[in-house]
C-alpha cells in the first residue's frame, strides 16, 4: 500500500484545495496469526496507531502485522495523518473486498477532506459540497518543500484565526482561487503565480511561523513562481517551473540554514495505490 504526501490550502484555497506530492508512506498488512506493528518512525506501536485506528474502522486487526515505512515528515504541514488514514482504510477495504466509500470514512477520521482527497485521488484537488473534483499536475510543474525543524501545532493554527473575515479578504481569496485552478488548467504559469496568493489565514498565522512566512513572501525573488504555507503549517512549499528547480533549490540553501531543510516533492498524479507482494 503506497499513499502520497499532500500539501493543503494551497495559497487562497483555505480548507477546499490540495495538491498530492511525490514523498510517500508504505504500509504492509500480512496475516501472521498476531497483532503487531513494526516501524522505525516515531509513532505509536500498539492500536492507537492511525495506520491501525483507520483499519479498523472498516475491520478488526486482530491476527495482522503492520509495516510502516514513510518519507512523510510527521509534523509540519505534509499530511502525514492524511496518508496513514488513507493507508489504513485502503488496505482494510482491499483485503476484505469492502467496497468501503474511502472519502467518506477517511474525512470522518480526518476531521476535514483536503489531505485525504488528495492522498486518496493523486494530482490537485478541489472539495465542494461533499464532492473531489481532480485535475492533473500541468507537465513542467514541480515543488520543494521547506520543511522547519519546530513543529506547529495544528490547534494554534485553527485557533489564530477568526470566525468572520472583511469581505474584500473573502472577495480577494476567491478570485486568487479562481486564477491559481486557471494557471493549472491551462499550464499558464503567470496566472498560477498570480493565484498563490492569500489574505484569510496564511497572514493571520505568521506570528507562529515569522522565517517560514517571510520566505512566502520572497519566494518570487529566489526564482519560484511563488509559496504557499502548506496546511497549518509551518512548511513552505515552493513551486517551481521544472528549468528552475534547481537554481531555487540553490537560493534558498542560505535562506533556511540552521532552521530548515529542503525536501524535493514534486506534484503527485498518482494517488493511493495497492501493490500486491
Amino acid at each position: 500500500m503506497r499513499v502520497p504526501a499532500s500539501s493543503a490550502n494551497l495559497g487562497p484555497g483555505f480548507d477546499s484545495m490540495a495538491a498530492a506530492l511525490s514523498p510517500r508512506l508504505e504500509l504492509e498488512v500480512e496475516e501472521t496469526g498476531k497483532f503487531g506493528v513494526e516501524t522505525e518512525l516515531p509513532v505509536a506501536r500498539g492500536r492507537e496507531n492511525l495506520c491501525v485506528r483507520a483499519f479498523e474502522q472498516l475491520h478488526p486487526a486482530d491476527g495482522f502485522t503492520f509495516r510502516i515505512r514513510s518519507e512523510i515528515p510527521l509534523a509540519g504541514g505534509l499530511g502525514s495523518s492524511a496518508a496513514a488514514i488513507v493507508a489504513g482504510l485502503t488496505a482494510a477495504d482491499h483485503l476484505f473486498e469492502l467496497d468501503a466509500d474511502l472519502f467518506v470514512e477517511a474525512v470522518a477520521l480526518e476531521g476535514h477532506p483536503d489531505n485525504v482527497a488528495a492522498a486518496l485521488h493523486g494530482g490537485f484537488v478541489v472539495c465542494a459540497d461533499d464532492e473531489v473534483t481532480r485535475l492533473d499536475p500541468p507537465t513542467g510543474l514541480e515543488a520543494l518543500a521547506v520543511v522547519p525543524t519546530e513543529a506547529v501545532r495544528t490547534r494554534a493554527a485553527r485557533a489564530a484565526l477568526p470566525a468572520e473575515v472583511p469581505m474584500e479578504e473573502a472577495v480577494f481569496n476567491v478570485a486568487h482561487a479562481a486564477l491559481l485552478m486557471l494557471g493549472l488548467a491551462r499550464g499558464d504559469w503567470d496566472l498560477l503565480g498570480r493565484g498563490l496568493q492569500d489574505r484569510l489565514h496564511q497572514p493571520r498565522r505568521a506570528h507562529l511561523f515569522p522565517r517560514s512566512y517571510e520566505l512566502v513572501g520572497r519566494a518570487r525573488e529566489l526564482g519560484a513562481l511563488g509559496a504557499t504555507i502548506s496546511g497549518a503549517g509551518p512548511t513552505v512549499l515552493v513551486w517551481c517551473f521544472y528549468e528552475q528547480t534547481g537554481a531555487v533549490a540553490e537560493a534558498l540553501a542560505p535562506e533556511i540554514e540552521g532552521w530548515a531543510s529542503l525536501l524535493r516533492a514534486s506534484f503527485e498524479p498518482q494517488g493511493a495505490y495497492v501493490v500486491e507482494l
